[in-house]
């Protein structure tokens, strides 16, 4: 019965998803008909989850700044955000998707809806209209973009966002998608990569890396002897609130990268992965704090939920459920370490983009050239077994080959980009407006305008705002 009641559902949804005209041009609901709106309606569906993972990563970085930098992140989100659309469809898309060659596409620029689905052969038999393939990956798109940005937050100019941003939304990211996903070369390897640990996690986080590291830390977050100090974020609920968003946004991520709610409900198992994978994370980074540090640390806590959706990203329909949560907890210890390890190393990635987004999406690679399973392997198509079940050490070379190609591109691009901005137009604020706070010196007001007289005191005493 409650089947039944579900099926009903998702037909009276798939006929409002489509114009009339086109069911009374046939007489009739056909089979196929039916199929393409349950498959419109599911990717659509998924596509908004990940668009309000936006929401997610703004109130994320919010919380993670200081209250003098809060306004900005979390309007910077939206910028970066229109930004990527606008980008993506300018010449992303066809760059990622377009008919080419192994190493980008080189059609379907400017893009222009359904008619041109001649130049995007990659999406001819997915059983998705071509609009929303286009909505879809400029979702993912965009996430990869938020995590490059938030290496930068409170010392970053706003202008370094929007042409950093553009570029890396034109060239960066859309080469390592067409390798991988669009018809290019570690796609033709069999290179397992579901919903993008490599492609969107660790593009992202490696472009994040190049930009910390030639911006430099922030002030004060060293000593003179290298020591580093500890620059709490504002507000920790908001930072929670967050998380929690982003993690029901990853249900959109990882499940809607089926394309299909069909296919014997495929989508459920991926969701299952995906939320056992960031429970595990969850649990594991709280208890490694809590015995290394004599504490049980909410940040941490929060860290390892994050790396632990980044690592089964890439692995969630290639793996065992007992596999999942393995993948899971191992990020969650992994982040807690090398955050700690990148922070002493002198480098002040203020959001643990590194950690969080570039280590976990290499060991959720990884992970997959472990854990693949072959019966989930064949289901999907791509690569073959791991090395836990008698697979060898094929895929998981192919992994590792994906991983260091793309850690190696991304890098050198990003620096060769950002080394030019630096020098052309300078990539940070001044010490004063850093000092002051970016919500006052790049917006002329705070996030928090009910704190600016007490901001204001602060900063004209000497005492900078926090």
């Amino acid at each position: 019965m409650k089947k039944k009641w579900l099926y009903g559902l998702l037909a009276s949804a798939a006929i409002f998803a489509f114009p009339v005209s086109a069911y009374a041009a046939e007489g009739e609901i056909t089979a196929p008909v039916l199929e393409l709106g349950l498959n419109s309606l599911f990717v659509f569906v998924a596509a908004m989850l990940v668009f309000f993972m936006q929401a997610g990563f703004a109130l994320l970085e919010a919380g993670t700044v200081r209250m003098k930098n809060a306004g900005h992140v979390a309007g910077k989100t939206v910028l970066t955000l229109g930004i990527a659309v606008l980008a993506w469809w300018l010449l992303g898309f066809g760059f990622a998707f377009g008919d080419g060659n192994s190493f980008l596409g080189t059609t379907g620029f400017l893009f222009g809806g359904a008619g041109d689905i001649g130049s995007f052969s990659v999406f001819a038999e997915n059983g998705v209209p071509l609009n929303l393939n286009f909505l879809f990956q400029m979702a993912f798109a965009a996430v990869s973009l938020a995590i490059a940005c938030g290496g930068m937050a409170e010392r970053a100019k706003l202008s370094v966002y929007i042409v950093f941003g553009t570029i890396f939304i034109v060239i960066i990211y859309p080469i390592v998608a067409h390798w991988v996903w669009g018809g290019g070369w570690l796609g033709n390897l069999g290179m397992q990569d579901y919903a993008g640990s490599t492609v969107v996690h660790l593009t992202g986080a490696t472009a994040a890396f190049a930009a910390t590291i030639l911006l430099k830390p922030r002030l004060g977050k060293y000593n003179k002897d290298g020591k580093p100090n500890n620059i709490p974020g504002h507000n920790q609920v908001l930072t929670v609130l967050g998380v929690i968003i982003l993690w029901i946004g990853w249900f959109g991520f990882n499940p809607g990268s089926a394309l299909t709610p069909l296919n014997d409900g495929f989508f459920g198992y991926v969701l299952m992965t995906t939320n056992l994978a960031a429970a595990a994370g969850a649990v594991a980074a709280l208890l490694i704090s809590w015995a290394v540090m004599g504490k049980s640390d909410i940040p941490s806590m929060l860290n390892g939920v994050l790396a632990a959706l980044v690592a089964i990203t890439g692995s969630c329909a290639f793996v065992d459920a007992w596999a999942s949560v393995v993948i899971g907890a191992v990020a969650g210890i992994l982040t807690f370490f090398t955050g700690r390890w990148i922070e002493r190393a002198g480098i002040d990635d203020p959001i643990f983009a590194a950690s969080v987004h570039g280590i976990a999406g290499v060991w959720g690679a990884i992970s997959t050239g472990l854990f693949a399973t072959p019966e989930l392997v064949e289901k999907t198509g791509v690569g073959a077994p791991g090395l836990v079940y008698g697979g060898g050490f094929g895929q998981l070379g192919v992994q590792l080959l994906g991983v260091i190609g793309t850690f190696a591109f991304v890098l050198v691009l990003s620096f060769l980009i950002l080394g030019a901005m630096k020098w052309l137009m300078g990539l940070r604020v001044t010490e004063e407006e850093e000092t002051m706070g970016l919500d006052m010196s790049e917006h002329g007001t705070y996030g928090y305008p009910e704190q600016m007289s007490l901001l204001n005191k602060n900063t004209s005493s000497g005492i900078p705002a926090e």
